[in-house]
C-alpha cells in the first residue's frame, strides 16, 4: 500500500497548482483504500508479483476518489472522513473539473497496462458507476423504491469499481475463467455487503467515528435499505413519517426516524442482507488457493459487518 500511495503521489503531478492541491487534499485525507487492497490480495492470492498491481490499484483509488469529489458536489456534503469536503473548501467549480482530471489521469494510467481486457474492465465499470449515480439522483425522494432498486443502485454505484477492482488481480494474474468469475463476484458482494452497512451506520453510527454527518442520507432525500425496511415493517403512521421524511429531504425528524427505524428491527433486517452478501463473498473463494492472501479476503468479508465507520 505504501508502494500504491507512492504512484498515486507521483501521478498527481501537474502544472496547475489548484489540480495538484485538491488533488492532495481529498488523498490526504485517507480513506479505508479498500479497493486498491482488494486488488493487492486478489494478486497475493493468486501469485501475482509485478509492478502493474501498484499502477492499476493507484488507477482503481483515483477513479473513486473522483466519484466522491463529484458525489459531494451532487449530494452537497460538507464533511467527509472527518473533514470539510473539497467542495467546502475550494468550490463546486473547483471540485468537478478536478475529478474530471483524475478520471482523466487514470485512464492514461491504465493505458500504460498494455492490455484491452482491462481497459474494457475499467472503462465499463466507470460508464456503470456514472449509470448509478444518475440512478440514484432519479432516485431522490422516491418513498416506493423498493429493495431490488436500492440493490440496483448500490451495485453500480458502489459495487461496480469492487468488483473491478477483484476482477483485475485475477486478470493480472493469467487466472482462467473460472477464477476470475469468482474474483468478480466476490468483489461484488463485498462492495454491496459494504454499502449496506454504510447505509445502516447513517442511522446507528457514531458522527466523531464515521467522519461524515450523521442523517446525511436523510437530508438528500435517499431511501435506503433501513428506511425500506422500516416503512414495511413499521405501523401506518410510522410508514407515513419515514415516507415523509424521505420525500421532503428534512432530517427536522431525524430523531423520530431514527427510533422508528431500530423499533422496527429494520437495522437488523438490513444487516441480515448484509450477512447473505458476505457469505456470497465468502463462498466465492473456495475457488482461489489457500494462502495467507486468501484467508485475509476471507476475513475482509468477516470483519465488515462489525465496522463502525
Amino acid at each position: 500500500m505504501r508502494e500504491v500511495d507512492r504512484v498515486i503521489a507521483e501521478r498527481l503531478s501537474t502544472s496547475v497548482p489548484l489540480i495538484g492541491q485538491i488533488s492532495h487534499y481529498i488523498i490526504a485525507a485517507g480513506g479505508k483504500r479498500l479497493r486498491p487492497a482488494l486488488l493487492l490480495l486478489v494478486c497475493g492470492a493468486l501469485g501475482y508479483e509485478g509492478a502493474q498491481r501498484f499502477n492499476l490499484a493507484a488507477v482503481v483509488e483515483l477513479i473513486h476518489t473522483a466519484t466522491l469529489l463529484h458525489d459531494d458536489v451532487v449530494d452537497e456534503s460538507t464533511l467527509r472522513r472527518g473533514r470539510a469536503t473539497a467542495n467546502e473548501s475550494f468550490g463546486n467549480p473547483a471540485s468537478v473539473l478536478v475529478g474530471d482530471f483524475l478520471h482523466t489521469r487514470s485512464f492514461q494510467m491504465m493505458v500504460e497496462a498494455g492490455s484491452m481486457r482491462i481497459m474494457e474492465i475499467l472503462s465499463a465499470a466507470t460508464n456503470v458507476i456514472a449509470e448509478g449515480e444518475v440512478m440514484q439522483l432519479i432516485n431522490m425522494h422516491d418513498a416506493s423504491l423498493d429493495e431490488e432498486g436500492y440493490l440496483r443502485v448500490i451495485r453500480s454505484k458502489t459495487a461496480k469499481l469492487f468488483e473491478a477492482s477483484a476482477q483485475l488481480g485475477a486478470i493480472l494474474a493469467n487466472s482462467n475463467p473460472t477464477v476470475e468469475a469468482a474474483c468478480a463476484t466476490y468483489g461484488q458482494a463485498l462492495g454491496t455487503a459494504f454499502q449496506i452497512i454504510d447505509d445502516v451506520l447513517d442511522y446507528a453510527g457514531n458522527s466523531a467515528e464515521m467522519g461524515k454527518n450523521i442523517g446525511d442520507d436523510l437530508r438528500e432525500g435517499k431511501a435506503t435499505l433501513p428506511l425500506i425496511a422500516a416503512m414495511q415493517r413499521g405501523t401506518p403512521a410510522q410508514a407515513a413519517i419515514v415516507r415523509e421524511a424521505i420525500e421532503q429531504g428534512s432530517t427536522e425528524s431525524l430523531d423520530t426516524v431514527v427510533t422508528i427505524v431500530k423499533e422496527t428491527g429494520a437495522l437488523q433486517v438490513a444487516r441480515a442482507a448484509a450477512a447473505a452478501e458476505a457469505e456470497r463473498a465468502i463462498a466465492a473463494l473456495q475457488h482461489l488457493p489457500t494462502n495467507p492472501h486468501a484467508a485475509s479476503l476471507l476475513q475482509l468479508a468477516a470483519q465488515l459487518l462489525d465496522r463502525r465507520h
